[in-house]
Formats: C-alpha cells, sequence, structure tokens
C-alpha cells in the first residue's frame, strides 16, 4: 500500500490525471477506503468527465464482496452519475451471492437495488442471462427462495444459466422434490444441471438416485463430468458400495487429469476406504504427494483405524505431526479409535487429555462415545462411567450405546440396564437396545429379564427391519430383500439360486458318502 501511496503522490506532481494504474495498484493492496476517496477525487462536472464505469464497476464488485460498509455511497454515486449498466448490477449480485456470510444490511442493499435495476429498465431492456442469474443466485443464497423463484418466472427468457442457478438453490436448502421438477421442465440440461442434481442427491441422503442419475447424464446423455461431478458422485458411491463404478470414474478422472484436483482426489481415498479396498486408498494417497491437506490425512487416518489397522493409523498420524500439519478433531477421533481397536488404553487416554492440552481442540461428543468404547472394552467401567458423568453435555444416544456395546462383550448387567433405560427415554423407537439386553440377560442365565424384556418388546409391537443387500452388476446397484420380488429380473435371479442351492446340496451329498466310505 505504500507503494501505491508513493505512486499517486508522483502522479500528483506531475500533474498527471492516471487513474487506472494507480486504481488498479491500490485494489491489489486491499485499501477500499482509499481507493473509493481515489476515485471521488476525480472530477465529476459536466465540464469533465468522470472516471469510466468499468473503473467504477471494479470498485463496486470490491466492495460487494467485503460487503464494505462504503458500498451504498459509492452506489449511489454511480447512479447520480449515471455509470450503472447491466454489468454493474451483475458484479453487485454476483458479489452479493458468492460472500460467505450473509447480512440482513446487505441483503436490504441488494433487494434496493433489484428496485434500482427495475427502475432503470436495465433488466427488461437487455434480459441479459448473467444478471438473470447473479439476481436469482443472489436471492437464493440468502435463503430468499420465493424471491428467487419470483424473479425466475418473471424472466422473459430463461437460458440454462439461470436454470442452474434455481436448481442448485433448491438442491442446497434440500428441496429435492422442487428439484427434480425444475429439472425435469429444463430445456437443455447442462454439465451444471446434472452435477446440481448428483451433488443435492448424495448430500440429502438420496444415494442411490445421485448414482442412477450419474449413469444417466454418463452414459445415456454422454455428458462429460467435471471435478465437481466426480466428487459429488464418489461419496455416493462409498455409500451404497459401488466400487466397481468407483473404479470406472477414477480412470475416466486420471484421464481427463481431474486428480490434479484435491477435492477429487481425496474423494476417492474415502470412496476406496468405505467401499473396503484399503490398498487403493493407500495408492491414491501416496499419489497426491505434497498437494495433501489436513482432509487428506484424515480420511487414511480413519480408513487404517476403522478397518482395525491400528498400528497404520498410528504411525501415520505420526507422519502427520512430522510434516507440521495441525490435526483437528477428526484426526483426534481417528487415532482414538485405532487404540480403541488396538486395545492400547493409556495411549488413547494420553490422546484424549491432549485435545485440550496440546492441541487446543474441545473434545466433541464422538470423542466421548470413542472413549467409553476403549475404556469398556477394556473392563474399565468404572472409569467409563465416571467419564460420563465429568461430561459437560448432556449424554446422548451415541455414549450410552458406546456403554451398552462394552456391557454386551462383558456381561456386565447392572451398567447394561441403567445404559437401556438412558436410551429408552432418548430414542424409544429403538426396540434393538432393548434386544441387546436381552442377549446379555441370557448370556448371564437370567432368563427371568429375558421374559420381562420381551414382553416389554411385544408391548412395544417390536418388528424386526427386513434385511437387504447390494449387489453391484455392470456398473449399477441392485437391491435384494429377503423373498423379494420387485427386482425386474427376479425370475431369472431365483432360477440361478434354484440351480446354485441344488449343486450345493448334491456336492454335500457326495461329500457325505466319501466320508461314508
Amino acid at each position: 500500500m505504500e507503494e501505491a501511496k508513493r505512486l499517486h503522490a508522483r502522479l500528483l506532481r506531475r500533474g498527471e490525471r492516471r487513474l487506472q494504474p494507480l486504481l488498479l495498484r491500490v485494489l491489489a493492496a486491499g485499501d477500499l477506503r482509499y481507493a473509493a476517496l481515489l476515485i471521488e477525487s476525480f472530477p465529476s462536472s459536466s465540464s469533465s468527465a468522470p472516471p469510466s464505469a468499468p473503473l467504477h464497476n471494479r470498485l463496486l464488485h470490491a466492495l460487494a464482496s467485503a460487503r464494505h460498509p462504503l458500498l451504498l455511497p459509492f452506489f449511489s454515486r454511480a447512479h447520480r452519475l449515471h455509470l450503472l449498466a447491466p454489468l454493474s448490477f451483475t458484479l453487485l449480485f454476483s458479489a452479493s451471492a458468492s460472500s460467505s456470510a450473509a447480512s440482513s444490511s446487505s441483503t436490504r442493499f441488494a433487494v434496493c437495488a433489484h428496485a434500482l435495476l427495475i427502475k432503470s429498465g436495465h433488466f427488461a431492456s437487455t434480459a441479459d442471462p448473467f444478471l438473470a442469474s447473479a439476481l436469482v443466485s443472489f436471492y437464493a443464497k440468502n435463503r430468499l427462495l420465493a424471491d428467487a423463484r419470483r424473479v425466475f418466472d418473471e424472466l422473459p427468457r430463461k437460458d440454462a444459466a439461470v436454470y442452474n442457478a434455481l436448481l442448485s438453490a433448491y438442491t442446497r436448502s434440500r428441496l429435492i422434490d422442487a428439484a427434480e421438477k425444475l429439472f425435469e421442465e429444463m430445456p437443455e440440461k447442462n454439465v451444471v444441471s446434472w452435477t446440481a442434481m448428483v451433488s443435492g442427491y448424495a448430500q440429502n441422503g438420496r444415494h442411490e438416485r445421485a448414482v442412477d442419475t450419474f449413469l444417466e447424464m454418463w452414459e445415456k446423455e454422454g455428458v462429460r463430468p467435471n471435478e465437481l461431478t466426480v466428487s459429488s458422485v464418489l461419496p455416493a458411491c462409498a455409500a451404497v458400495g459401488a466400487m466397481e463404478l468407483g473404479r470406472k470414474v477414477e480412470r475416466y478422472a486420471r484421464g481427463k487429469g481431474l486428480l490434479k484436483n484435491l477435492y477429487v482426489a481425496n474423494a476417492l481415498v474415502e470412496m476406496y476406504a468405505k467401499c473396503g479396498s484399503i490398498r487403493r486408498a493407500w495408492k491414491v494417497f501416496q499419489g497426491i504427494g505434497q498437494r495433501r491437506d489436513l482432509c487428506s490425512w484424515n480420511s487414511m487416518i480413519m480408513a487404517f483405524a476403522v478397518h482395525g489397522l491400528w498400528r497404520e493409523a498410528l504411525v501415520l498420524f505420526h507422519k502427520l505431526r512430522m510434516a507440521g500439519v495441525e490435526p483437528d478433531g477428526i484426526t483426534l477421533l481417528g487415532v482414538i479409535l485405532a487404540c480403541t481397536h488396538g486395545g492400547l488404553v493409556d495411549e488413547g487416554k494420553l490422546l484424549f487429555n491432549s485435545m485440550r492440552e496440546e492441541f487446543g481442540l474441545k473434545p466433541r461428543i464422538e470423542h466421548y462415545g470413542c472413549m467409553v468404547d476403549l475404556l469398556g472394552r477394556a473392563g474399565l467401567f468404572k472409569e467409563a462411567e465416571s467419564l460420563i458423568m465429568s461430561m459437560p453435555v448432556e449424554p446422548d444416544a451415541i455414549i450410552w450405546g458406546a456403554l451398552l456395546g462394552a456391557c454386551s462383550f462383558h456381561g456386565n448387567v447392572e451398567l447394561a440396564e441403567i445404559a437401556v433405560d438412558k436410551l429408552m427415554c432418548l430414542e424409544p423407537q429403538n426396540t434393538a437396545n432393548l434386544v441387546i439386553l436381552s442377549n446379555i440377560y441370557a448370556a448371564c442365565g437370567k432368563w427371568d429379564g429375558v421374559a420381562r424384556v420381551w414382553k416389554l418388546l411385544r408391548e412395544k409391537d417390536h418388528k424386526k427391519s427386513a434385511g437387504y443387500s447390494y449387489i453391484e452388476f455392470d456398473g449399477r446397484m441392485h437391491k435384494f430383500l429377503v423373498e423379494d420380488k420387485s427386482h425386474p429380473r427376479y425370475e431369472e435371479v431365483y432360477e440361478t439360486l434354484d440351480s446354485v442351492t441344488l449343486t450345493m446340496k448334491l456336492v454335500g451329498l457326495e461329500n457325505l458318502e466319501e466320508e461314508e466310505c
């Protein structure tokens, strides 16, 4: 900034009015107040031309992005000098929509700017698609969906960008039904449209639909996925276990150079880890190299921990510390989980205590749950109970569920009863907790307890959920329930099953005859 001020002083001494290079230097330094004063210091009388509209637009965009208090007076000045063009409004609404934190004052200002836009006639006369999509995005990202829809409906012409702005707003707001309806109405869909739907389905837990939509886009419509599409579909593949499709996506991503994008690489690590292929996850993790961020480390540490590879998880945590990366709560959750699988009680307690003392992290409910599980598995029930009582927040179902699991492992009836009482208050519809208690009673020979629990289950009209499985075939997921006939090819499935069953019986008979001989 000091260099910009020196340049300003030299220009003043020489009597030169070279605003553009000076303003760009000041904006690069980030001093928006000085930049605004600089533009205002130039003449704006009828005899002298004011600074050009592009320079005003550049500063307008910077002020809007920073939600600077000078935005309103500067905008008024530009309006007074007749320097506002459709691009000015586009930059304003785009910056207001992309800003991370919305405020009531900036929202009110942008709404006023919309009114001024209508009054100026720019909106109706140009029907600028960039301006229209920026305006729809502004209302949508400020959670004013009704206003966004009204603007959308009033547009004389709607291109893909405008549709995509509203579509993305619906998916971000979890209005999937509305998004589906709008998506079907679109006269033209591009990769942004498809990605919005894939991402929306995945983020709202509709993973099967996300995979189906991705396959429809890629295979049927021939639309090529981009980085965002790939990083959106990979978590859905992980959720339904579609590793074959995930590998196909990886081959495509490598061929297109998309693995240079860290979000894609991290999503691929997590997909392989959740599908159980630790070797492939590790290979992708190593391929990231020096570009690794904390998310990369966390995904791999958690992958090792969840799959019982506690030594590898702890070694990788040590490498993270040696690399100078500061761990977060997810990192510590992974390493404490690794200690749980390894039975490393002292190491787990040390890591848990280091969260506050060394890393300045506040333990969350998940960390307490992991510690209760660690202590419970080791049979240290008094310590586990003491930890629960010392929690700064009310223990939830995660905590009592972890304690109940430990009681089931060690046959601790007394604490199991306490845990189930708490769980039935927190989640009365989850009768699985009662089934676990019944199993604990049975293992300890307390048949009167078993009878009491099953009487209670009958009163609650306990019904076991139907079991189902997923099978991936030709890159598509197929879901099967017990005695299911909803699949379009169920007759072929049952014919094959009958054939396999018959073969197994024949082999069994042959083995039996050989043993008798």
